[in-house]
């Protein structure tokens, strides 16, 4: 097995946030889990990473008791390492590279929430750190970005009626211009999990 799953993020937190309403792929969670079943079919380890923000009292506080998996994602089985970031990339402030080095691990899937920020940013990370990644296209999620300039406490409805606001189409297109042939190779679920016959 040199082969790992990366599931990043995708965690209760961002269901407690009004965005979720506006989230690219409410399916992501049944998209996760055919990667995972996947994985597992093939001896590929599974590593789950969480996000928290201590003391935020946001929905990423582990006070608040959302920073765990969604709920309807598979379990992690037993020997499935889960690790815990406040970083944005998932090596920064873990031992992931660590663990994915100890285990021979050469090959990433990265998959989750957000698109642009956690997943591409650990995928450029894991780049540069020598791994070979693709990249989960349509198993990760966003939400629209609101213009640096727009005001703060804008609803969700006024927030995607901002002629000023990236939607989700155009961020996810975004990473995969800034991905493809330089960090990793975009897939899709069906492709990721095809079995040679």
């Amino acid at each position: 097995m040199n082969r790992a799953l990366l599931v990043i993020d995708v965690q209760e937190s961002f269901r407690q946030r009004p965005t979720w309403a506006a989230v690219s792929n409410p399916a992501i969670a049944a998209q996760v889990n055919r990667l995972v079943e996947h994985a597992r079919a093939e001896g590929d380890l599974v590593v789950w990473v969480l996000h928290a923000e201590p003391g935020s009292g946001t929905p990423f506080d582990p006070a608040g008791g959302h920073v765990r998996l969604m709920d309807d994602v598979t379990a992690p089985l037993p020997g499935e390492p889960t690790v815990t970031k406040t970083s944005i990339n998932a090596f920064t402030t873990t031992d992931l590279q660590r663990l994915l080095t100890l285990r021979g691990i050469r090959e990433l899937t990265v998959c989750g929430i957000q698109t642009e920020l956690c997943c591409e940013t650990t995928t450029r990370v894991a780049a540069d750190l020598g791994f070979e990644v693709s990249f989960a296209i349509d198993a990760t999620a966003t939400f629209p970005i609101p213009h640096r300039d727009a005001p703060a406490g804008r609803t969700v409805a006024e927030i995607l009626a901002d002629p000023a606001t990236l939607q989700v189409e155009d961020i996810i297109s975004r990473t995969e211009y800034a991905l493809a042939g330089r960090f990793a190779t975009i897939r899709t679920v069906a492709e990721l999990t095809k079995t040679a016959g």
